[in-house]
This record gives structure tokens, C-alpha cells and sequence, in this order.
């Protein structure tokens, strides 16, 4: 049974603190001997792993648009056609995450700007598994072709057969994914940094993974970019008498069935709430389907914290800078307010995470483990860069020559100044 602790309990504060445990070093060095192995033996590397770690011989490592437009044919249309509101809706949300360039005119004739460019080239990492999520794929790459990727490359893990399950193909063909490539775990995350025979160099991977896949990305990043290093799925409710126990149940469960290190953490000033929410976990538990998964997480890292007031709840949750926050709340809007740390906020007792999570339009690709102080939602700036751009006319750099020039020889950097120097000289010595 879930956990029932004051908030002055020791395990309270251990709880907060093992968020951001270090890598397994046994993960850390297999890893690097797998990206090792791919960049020197590219897709017979690949095709390696594939075998040992999914059973999967296909030789052929790139997927046709025949075997994707097969998986799309295949499904239910109603169920196509939620895949494509989904898709609208994350569009729609996204669109108003773009932004243009700017151009600043000073006097002299002075321009200063910057410019917006969608990085070229993106590779998406989507999980296989115990699950399928066709949501993280239109989660990933809508805004990426909102933002004006030109290619994106999709790996992801096959299944014994070499096939991918069709709910990813059939999202990929809606969100507008350009290839795909039947490879996964911390070889994909390779392969994709490195270029392989079947699999394009990208220029930034994006997309959640376990901890193989997440120690690949934290080991690649500088030789391509990274959105985030994603641990496992997170969610934190603040509720107070006004909530429902069976609803905060549902929702704590909803997380807990992702895998079993995810986090189920309620925080409540209301005794009623929390013995209540924790009798009505057991109730649901044992209709699950993936029961013994949502059992291992609740009762290993579930959480129920009671608190005096809320306001010590709204200290504790920035302290734990939750990846989902549930206010659970008579006053939801208001209590926003309160909230410095989180991925994404869900507002209000007809709000559960799994709106979020699949169909609203705000990312689901959000920092977890804490670092939701410091990392926001995957959005459109993720899948762009900038440029900035000056242009001083011959008199705008005679005018700032001399204190360009004494500032660079103030850092003991001759050369700076000379190139100063150089320009404005005839006119003058500096």
C-alpha cells in the first residue's frame, strides 16, 4: 500500500533527493562501448544490437512507405482520425510558440539583428517496449515541423519480426516524420549522432527513452544537440479538502502503470483525502491490466505526503519541481500563482494529467527529476537556433575605435585591438 509519511518525515527529504541519482556507472560504460561500436562498424553494429537486444534479423534497417502506408490502412479510422485531432490540437498550441527575428537601426548607420533558421536535420526517439506511444511521436514532431525542420528522422525499437508497431508508422505519416529507421535503445542514439550506412547524421535528438537511451544522449550531447535528459515519468497532486479521492487516485495511477521507477506523489492538508485516496489506489489496482507494473511503482516510490496548511504544500512542490503538477483545488487559477517549478500544470478536479498527455495540445515532453527549475516543455525553441548579425559603417567604428581598442588591450589581447586599429589608423593613432 502506498505511503502515508508527515511532512517532517526523513523519507520526505530522501524522496526529493534520490530525483537526481547519478548513472548507474555499469550503464555508463555500456554505453559507451555501444556508441564506440557503431561509429566505427555503422550498420553492421546496428544490426548487432538489433539481434541481440530485440530478437529482430531484418537486414533492412530503413522502413519503406509501403510497410507505412500498410500500418495506416490497418487501424480503425476513428481511431486515425483521433490521432489527427491530436495532432491538430498540438499544431494549433505550438503556432503560437513561434517567433521572427528582429532589426535594430542605431544612429551612424549602425544595424544590429538576429535571425531564426529551424535546424536542418532532427532525430526522434520513440520508445517500443512494454508500451506504444504514438503520442510522444506527434509530441515530438509537430513542433518540429512547426518550427521548419526539414527532415526528420524517426528510430525506434523493432519488434521480433523487424516490424514497428503500426500506431507509430500511422502517427509518423500524419505528423509528417520523412524516414524511419527500425533501431532503438543507446545504438539508435548512436547512430543518429554518428551517421550510419542507413541512418543520417542528425544535428539534435529528441525524444524519451530508458536509462540506456538517456546515458546515450547525456554521452553524445556537443556532438549533437539534446532536448533533455528524461527520467522516469513523474507526477505530483496538490489537493485540498475539495477533491475527490477517487479522481486523485485514477490520476496517480496513470503514472504509476508507465514503468516501475515512476513517481506517484500526493501532497494534501486534508488526512480524509489522503486515507481515502490511498484506499481507493488498492480498489483500482486490481482491475489494471499492468497491475504488477503500477503495483512495484506505488509501493516503491509512491508517495503520500500530509502537510498543516498548503501553504507548505506549494514549498514542498517547488522543492520537488514535479514534471506533471495536478492542482487538485477549490481555487486552481489562483494557486497557479503560488507555483515557481514545473513541467506543465493541469488546473482544477476535471483537468487529469492524461489530457496532457495525449490530446489538449501542450507538450508532453517535460523535464522530470527536478529539473523543472532550471529545463521547460519541449516546444518549437527546441527545434531552432538563432543568429545574430551587426553592421557598422566606416565612421559608426571610427567613433567606437577607441574604446573597442582599450578595452581589448584591458584584457591583454593585442591582436583584438589591432584589428581595431588596423582600419582607423590613417586617420589617427589610438
Amino acid at each position: 500500500m502506498i505511503r502515508i509519511v508527515g511532512r517532517n518525515d526523513p523519507l520526505v527529504d530522501a524522496y526529493i533527493e534520490a530525483a537526481a541519482e547519478a548513472a548507474d556507472p555499469a550503464i555508463r560504460a555500456a554505453v559507451e562501448r555501444i556508441i564506440a561500436d557503431v561509429r566505427k562498424n555503422g550498420d553492421r553494429a546496428v544490426r548487432a544490437y538489433n539481434k541481440k537486444f530485440d530478437g529482430c534479423e531484418n537486414e533492412r534497417l530503413t522502413v519503406s512507405p509501403a510497410e507505412i502506408d500498410r500500418a495506416y490502412d490497418s487501424l480503425d479510422p476513428g481511431l486515425i482520425r483521433v490521432y489527427a485531432e491530436a495532432a491538430e490540437n498540438i499544431r494549433f498550441y505550438h503556432e503560437r510558440q513561434k517567433r521572427a527575428g528582429f532589426e535594430l537601426k542605431k544612429a551612424g548607420g549602425i544595424v544590429l539583428g538576429q535571425r531564426i533558421l529551424a535546424i536542418s536535420r532532427v532525430g526522434l526517439y520513440i520508445p517500443g517496449g512494454t508500451a506504444s506511444y504514438p503520442s510522444s511521436l506527434l509530441m515530438n514532431a509537430v513542433p518540429a515541423v512547426v518550427a521548419g525542420v526539414r527532415e526528420l528522422v524517426l528510430v525506434s525499437p523493432p519488434g521480433r519480426d523487424g516490424s514497428l508497431r503500426p500506431e507509430i508508422l500511422a502517427a509518423a505519416k500524419i505528423a509528417g516524420v520523412t524516414k524511419i529507421c527500425r533501431v532503438g535503445g543507446a545504438q539508435a542514439v548512436a547512430a543518429l549522432a554518428y551517421g550510419t550506412e542507413s541512418v543520417p547524421r542528425v544535428d539534435k535528438i529528441v525524444g524519451p527513452g530508458n536509462a540506456y537511451v538517456a546515458e546515450a544522449k547525456r554521452q553524445v550531447f556537443g556532438r549533437v544537440g539534446i532536448d533533455m535528459i528524461a527520467g522516469p515519468s513523474e507526477i505530483l497532486i496538490l489537493a485540498d479538502a475539495s477533491a475527490n479521492p477517487d479522481y486523485l487516485a485514477a490520476d496517480m495511477l496513470s503514472q504509476a502503470e508507465h514503468d516501475r521507477m515512476a513517481r506517484s506523489i500526493l501532497i494534501t492538508n486534508d488526512r480524509g483525502i489522503a486515507q481515502k485516496t490511498a484506499q481507493k489506489i488498492e480498489e483500482r489496482l486490481k482491475a489494471l491490466p499492468r497491475a504488477d507494473i503500477a503495483r512495484e511503482s506505488v509501493d516503491g516510490r509512491g508517495l503520500v505526503i500530509l502537510v498543516e496548511d498548503m501553504a507548505e504544500a506549494f514549498v514542498l512542490c517547488d522543492r520537488i519541481a514535479p514534471e506533471h503538477l495536478e492542482l487538485a483545488t477549490e481555487a486552481p487559477f489562483a494557486d497557479m500563482e503560488r507555483v515557481k517549478n514545473a513541467g506543465s500544470i493541469f488546473l482544477g478536479h476535471f483537468t487529469p494529467e492524461p489530457l496532457g498527455d495525449y490530446y489538449a495540445g501542450p507538450n508532453h515532453t517535460l523535464p522530470t527529476s527536478g529539473t523543472a527549475r532550471f529545463f521547460s516543455p519541449l516546444g518549437v525553441d527546441d527545434f531552432i537556433k538563432k543568429n545574430s548579425y551587426l553592421y557598422y559603417p566606416e565612421q559608426a567604428l571610427k567613433d567606437a575605435a577607441a574604446s573597442v581598442a582599450a578595452f581589448a588591450d584591458s584584457e591583454g589581447l593585442t591582436a583584438h585591438g589591432d584589428s581595431i586599429r588596423v582600419r582607423v589608423a590613417k586617420n589617427g593613432d589610438l
